[in-house]
């Protein structure tokens, strides 16, 4: 007879209390006040001997310097660890920076989240109760897209634009599946986790906030009721957005947020007297750390970056002011073209690997996978439908760090994303070799056929 599953929720505050910049722009963006709080959640499960754990951060995303952070601060406790955890992010584009060597960052934030996390840990650990576990799937269309487009010439753009007349079609998919994952306790849910494979930047101003995922959490976790907990993993969505090209509405405000987020709670919803039982099963988790290069530049990106850096010398470089963003690149304003020039001479100078840890959760025909970063939403594809077909498969992107205290993210691209466009695949915004998406999927291929 299988052993009976424990369960432990904790929830820490993590809204800043220091002068620091919000991450997930090109420019420095100190927070003015705060929209809603933003906080760190922690879900730990039991069954005999068996831990498992996942930790979720309202932040752009987990750097190594927060894995680090975090792993030194429940040190003194041996039973979950680096193979058994799965730290993650919701990606959210209006909280503090978590990479110390950024401009606008502060020496005191990393520190703070890491306590305050294993804070939420221990809470966890400490208030373990018997539970039952639930599985289910719903999709939600209304609200995800592809925001890498081929163009008429024959380029793809990133984000190009609102009724930009140059559009031909989306470069790839999109995945509209939300699975779930459920624990009740006395006949109540109590831990709900869903996986929605969306951007997590709405807002675009210079205030503190959860972003669409707060609405979420606090719609449903108000329908759950007093001690419960919703956890939406953020998918493999880095070409993912909600910007819906062929319409000329503004989506880029705090009200946004809150359409997407009550939109997809609502979808959610309706989907729980769906869930159903998943009965006996066996707490397994898997680990595997993994090296990927660094990213490989070619010389004559390198000359041609150079020429760039020269001819908009006296451009200015982003500081505090108006945001830069993709769009800016796509535009080919010189701050942007100066910009990202500069990035990929810094990049061609780093030769350091990176180091993955990937960790796999599986609870009998479920399972909660990790993924580094920023992966394309063909990656999570590949892993839900080709390789863990047979589960209801969740995918963590932001999870575990990067091995490299030097980068804080970046995007993962398919190989035939390469030499297309779009500002994903420059080097600035992904450090990785372009081997890496190849490399994750062998990985998780290879751990579907052992065991930890």
């Amino acid at each position: 007879m299988e052993k009976k599953l424990y369960y432990g929720i904790g929830h820490r505050r993590i809204t800043p209390e220091v002068p620091i910049s919000l991450a997930g722009y090109f420019n420095i963006r100190m927070w003015e006040t705060v929209a809603d709080d933003i906080e760190v959640r922690a879900l730990v499960l039991k069954q005999g001997r068996k831990y498992s754990a996942v930790v979720q951060f309202d932040l752009l995303t987990v750097s190594q310097e927060l894995m680090e952070a975090f792993c030194g601060e429940i040190a003194d406790q041996k039973v979950i660890t680096r193979r058994n955890l799965i730290a993650t992010a919701t990606h959210s584009h209006t909280a503090p920076h978590v990479l110390s060597i950024r401009p606008g960052s502060h020496p005191g934030y990393v520190p703070f989240v890491a306590k305050k996390a294993a804070e939420a840990l221990r809470e966890a650990m400490d208030h373990m109760v018997p539970g039952e576990l639930f599985t289910g799937l719903t999709r939600d269309d209304r609200f995800c897209l592809n925001r890498r487009y081929w163009m008429k010439d024959g380029v793809v753009v990133t984000n190009p634009g609102k009724l930009n007349p140059e559009i031909s079609r989306p470069e790839g998919e999109v995945d509209y599946e939300i699975p779930l994952i459920g624990i009740k306790s006395e006949g109540q849910l109590k831990v709900l986790i869903a996986n929605i494979v969306n951007h997590t930047d709405t807002i675009g101003n210079s205030n503190v906030s959860a972003d669409w995922p707060g609405f979420l959490i606090r719609r449903l976790e108000g329908k759950l009721g007093t001690a419960s907990m919703v956890m939406p993993l953020i998918g493999a969505s880095g070409n993912i957005n909600h910007f819906d090209v062929y319409s000329d509405r503004d989506q880029t405000s705090y009200g946004e947020a809150q359409i997407i987020g009550c939109g997809y709670a609502e979808t959610i919803e309706k989907a729980l007297p769906g869930l159903h039982a998943v009965g006996s099963f066996k707490l397994d988790t898997r680990s595997l750390e993994i090296v990927c290069g660094a990213r490989e530049v070619p010389e004559d990106e390198i000359s041609e970056a150079r020429a760039i850096v020269e001819k908009f010398k006296d451009a200015p470089d982003p500081g505090v002011g108006a945001n830069l963003t993709s769009e800016d690149l796509s535009r080919k304003t010189p701050v942007a073209l100066k910009y990202f020039a500069k990035g990929l001479l810094a990049i061609a100078d780093n030769k350091e690997p990176v180091k993955f840890n990937l960790v796999g959760i599986f609870l009998g025909k479920c399972c909660i996978v990790s993924l580094p970063s920023e992966p394309f939403v063909e990656i999570g594809l590949q892993i839900k439908k080709g390789i863990f077909h047979q589960y209801n498969t969740l995918v963590a992107s932001h999870s575990n760090g990067t091995g490299n205290l030097r980068i804080g993210g970046g995007y993962i691209p398919n190989p035939w994303n390469y030499g297309r466009g779009g500002y994903e695949t420059t080097p600035r915004s992904n450090p990785f070799s372009v081997r890496t998406a190849d490399s994750l999927i062998a990985a998780w291929r290879k751990m579907a056929k052992t065991r930890d």
